[in-house]
């Protein structure tokens, strides 16, 4: 998407955090492995197996493309997954924040990034630790947990408040994402919205 390129740019240490991501849903993008196959160098993707019985396998697969891609792999949620596959890091949902303070001690080496639903939650991901927090949702989702949408002016809003690189998920696509342009944030995060940036 070409407004990722106005985006702000942050590293972590010497690794640059990606502008784009892709965030897996068992429901929405079922066969993941195949998008990351498509995926620009330079993009993240953030596996989230929700106790799916072949999660292992699927990581390890996704390890396997994004080495060979370029991409950084992060986990949902489950730091022994991370471990097992090799990941760049781990994606925390707002409930398990708290449990960045403990990955950041064991593993200094790994991207934490964290979701967050308000101001308040992108200031506990940054006292734990996390490297960025994925703040939702920012337009409409069809996600079946998703909350009403911030819109625009409040996301730009409290990415000028943020301790932390912010990236903006829910609802992103090539027409919302343009209203994003110059925000702040830190990239994009993209559910079914991957679909249509990977054709073009």
């Amino acid at each position: 998407m070409d407004v990722a390129a106005s985006l702000r740019p942050r590293f972590v240490g010497e690794k640059p955090l990606p502008r784009l991501l892709f965030v897996t849903d068992p429901a929405r993008t079922p066969d993941p492995e195949a998008i990351a196959r498509r995926l620009p160098r330079g993009w993240g993707v953030i596996y989230r197996a929700f106790g799916a019985p072949d999660a292992p396998a699927i990581a390890r697969r996704l390890r396997d493309i994004t080495s060979e891609r370029g991409l950084m792999l992060l986990i949902g949620a489950d730091a022994a997954l991370a471990v097992a596959c090799d990941a760049d890091g781990v994606h925390l949902p707002e409930r398990a924040l708290d449990q960045a303070a403990d990955l950041r001690r064991r593993r200094p080496d790994w991207l934490l990034t964290g979701a967050a639903h308000a101001l308040e939650a992108a200031r506990t991901a940054f006292a734990a630790g996390c490297d960025a927090v994925l703040v939702s949702p920012v337009f409409p989702s069809r996600s079946p947990s998703a909350g009403p949408a911030l819109g625009a002016a409040a996301f730009r809003a409290l990415v000028q408040a943020a301790p932390l690189p912010v990236y903006a998920l829910g609802g992103i696509n090539a027409v919302t994402a343009s209203q994003l342009a110059g925000s702040g944030a830190q990239g994009l995060a993209m559910v079914e919205g991957v679909l249509e940036a990977v054709r073009t």
